[in-house]
């Protein structure tokens, strides 16, 4: 039996942005992270299974990810982004060549043939389907696909119950959709989690103490079986964090908030390294829970003290325009841009192969110090969020490839599925866990402060009306007000994707986020008034009816969502 287990959880998201914007906000985020992560992942998984590797990893895609992935608007414009980026890679080669800059004109060279492997592996391989690609390596047991909530809405904070429910339950039909199963495991969104207590609203105006139910009900509820958490809500002690050496804004912000972080006292008795059940309520399936493994984590999310900080990789922040290709190597950790030198492609593979070595040496020394005492190899959760691989670190999808081949070739180690781990090494022990996430701090201090203490009073209101539209009209069937009721919904569901104040905190694009967080709401009282008046009977004019079919065709995912979520707890 190998010693121990590594779980690699990849989380895939990005927020709502069809047909809202395309550069700097918008369509261009999901090209770039299907360009630079998802394909290359999915490239990789191909070259390690047809070596005879089967890859073991779980993917979390969210179901907002995968309605705009499977979009034929994307498909579309993905392929002309391509074509873009491929002319602008020759235009680039010209010009250098020109100038005599041979050193950025072999680099323009390799984003011309970068570009066109992803288009060709986009169109001639996939058939433009990228969830059905990964749906094919589920199948095949290469992969294991997990779910979200279904816009990433941040489930300790929302307002209602029946919020949290229909988040969970659109998460799940939402896979279902798509991958024709039902999900397993769940990534909660920023890995917060709250357990059952009397909650008192952080924003003024919304009442008192009220019992509120614990998130693992809701997974539990829908057949859920597990979720992963941050380390210290596990053991207690310091919460690292895993966004603060990115954003500097939030460094800034977290000096309002240190002063009031008191980390809980370290429990040595627990380990990150063995499952747990989360305290469930009688007569409800427990739900099992994993839990990040610091040491491995630190290694790739540090852009100061990790892999991607490594000298010799091409630098994210550093572009060439108009094409926005980028021509720089890291350098240094302390170099700014004017000082970054050309990337060189050949100094790469060595750091790449050595890197992915010490990963694997350290998973190993990790398992060997853990041992296997109570008959179960000890696991090593190592989550991250997917674009970290690709996007933020060019180098990362060549990485792990590396790392699953050395993982392979050791006895010692195994890679492994989340479910896989399960079901053979149940967990026995029941554990509570307190409030948080994996956020600095480990609390919600990044999605609710003075920044973003307005767009919670905004969501609570439009949760509570929509609460009452799908007890008064849930079981019309006279339209409009069915559709209304739906376009509603879609409506409250893109108000609580926590991007919105994760952008807004760390000003990354605060001003977009703002924009669209406003527009979200303003089109959910507008479609709420004209519900209500089509519910009494009366005629929308040509205007309004034409106002709907634009939000309509704008925001035109998850056409099966069900406002009858939002009426009652379905398990109060």
């Amino acid at each position: 039996m190998a010693m121990g287990k590594l779980v690699f959880v990849l989380h895939s998201h990005l927020p709502y942005v069809i047909s809202h914007g395309r550069w700097p906000h918008g369509m261009d985020w999901i090209n770039e992270a299907a360009a630079e992560t998802y394909l290359p992942l999915l490239q990789m998984f191909d070259k390690l299974i047809s070596e005879g590797i089967s890859p073991k990893i779980t993917v979390g895609l969210t179901p907002v990810l995968s309605e705009m992935l499977g979009d034929q608007v994307f498909k579309d414009e993905f392929a002309i982004y391509l074509d873009q980026k491929i002319e602008a890679a020759q235009h680039d080669a010209g010009e250098f060549f020109r100038i005599g800059d041979n050193a950025r004109h072999d680099v323009a060279r390799m984003w011309e043939t970068f570009y066109g492997d992803i288009r060709t592996y986009f169109i001639d391989s996939l058939g433009r389907n990228i969830p059905a690609a990964f749906k094919r390596l589920q199948d095949q047991g290469h992969i294991e696909i997990i779910t979200c909530a279904a816009t990433h809405g941040y489930l300790p904070l929302l307002g209602e119950d029946s919020a949290v429910q229909a988040q969970v339950k659109l998460g799940v039909d939402t896979y279902i959709r798509h991958f024709g199963r039902k999900p397993r495991g769940i990534w909660l969104p920023e890995c917060a989690y709250r357990p059952s207590y009397d909650w008192t609203p952080p924003i003024e105006g919304f009442g008192g103490p009220r019992k509120r139910k614990g998130v693992e009900e809701f997974l539990s509820e829908n057949g859920i079986e597990y979720f992963i958490i941050d380390t210290h809500l596990l053991k207690g002690g310091k919460a690292i964090g895993v966004y603060l050496d990115r954003f500097s804004s939030l460094k800034q912000l977290w000096k309002n908030f240190e002063s009031q972080y008191k980390p809980l006292d370290e429990d040595s008795a627990k380990s990150s390294h063995k499952l747990y059940y989360a305290a469930s309520v009688e007569g409800k399936a427990p739900v099992t829970i994993f839990t990040r493994d610091p040491d491995t984590g630190l290694q790739v999310w540090s852009g100061e003290h990790g892999y991607p900080g490594d000298g010799a990789y091409l630098d994210f922040h550093k572009k060439h325009f108009p094409g926005g290709h980028r021509y720089w190597r890291v350098t240094s950790s302390k170099a700014d841009l004017a000082d970054k030198h050309v990337y060189e492609p050949e100094m790469v593979e060595a750091r790449i192969r050595e890197n992915a070595y010490h990963f694997k040496n350290l998973v190993r020394d990790i398992s060997n110090g853990e041992g296997n005492s109570d008959g179960h190899p000890p696991i090593i959760c190592a989550p991250f969020d997917a674009e970290l691989f690709g996007h933020w670190w060019f180098e990362g999808p060549r990485w792990l490839y590396y790392v699953l081949k050395e993982v392979a070739n050791d006895p010692e180690i195994e890679a492994a599925t989340m479910g896989e781990y399960r079901d053979e090494n149940p967990a026995v022990e029941v554990v509570s866990l307190p409030e948080g996430s994996w956020g600095k701090g480990g609390f919600h201090w990044i999605w609710l402060n003075d920044w973003t203490k307005w767009t919670w009073k905004h969501i609570y209101n439009d949760e509570r009306l929509m609460q009452e539209a799908a007890r008064k009209y849930g079981d019309r069937h006279d339209e409009p007000v069915p559709s209304l009721l739906r376009l509603l919904a879609r409506e409250l569901v893109l108000l609580e994707s926590s991007d919105w104040q994760f952008l807004i905190s760390t000003w990354s694009a605060r001003d977009y986020a703002e924009m669209r967080f406003s527009n979200h709401h303003s089109d959910f009282l507008k479609v709420l008034d004209l519900l209500n008046r089509a519910a009494e009977g009366k005629a929308l004019s040509r205007e309004e009816r034409e106002s709907v079919k634009e939000i309509s065709e704008r925001d035109s995912l998850f056409k099966h969502i069900n406002p009858k979520w939002w009426a009652e707890v379905e398990y109060p």
